[in-house]
């Protein structure tokens, strides 16, 4: 039997033949561990990371405390990481979700992008 991050690893790769990322329109990838998120936006074809976020950055845990994996610091996550995007003059991203279900943390993160303007 697969356990469930196997599982998750197989969707994800799965998800991954279909998306591709590029310089004007990156793939933002969600990572979720049980303590922390961590978003990251991806040029697929040059191979670099423009734009990174998570709630493991220290500035981010001296201002909320150590808050950690909640769908409230997803949406902050996700607020902050549009604004470095925005900052890098890009409008439109590609979500890569990591073989997660799109609910709780996952969409609270997307909403939040979403919220602040930018299109997927």
């Amino acid at each position: 039997m697969l356990s469930r991050n196997q599982l998750r690893i197989r969707v994800h790769r799965r998800l991954r033949r279909r998306l591709q990322g590029s310089g004007a329109r990156p793939r933002v990838n969600v990572y979720r561990s049980l303590q922390h998120i961590y978003l990251q936006a991806i040029d697929d074809l040059s191979g670099t990371t423009l734009a990174a976020f998570s709630t493991n950055e220290k500035a981010w845990r001296d201002a909320h405390g150590g808050a950690r994996c909640t769908v409230a610091a997803a949406k902050e996550v996700g607020a902050e990481m549009a604004r470095r995007l925005k900052q890098r003059g890009i409008e439109s991203i590609v979500l890569d979700r990591g073989g997660y279900r799109y609910h709780g943390v996952i969409k609270a993160v997307a909403d939040s992008l979403r919220a602040a303007g930018l299109r997927f």
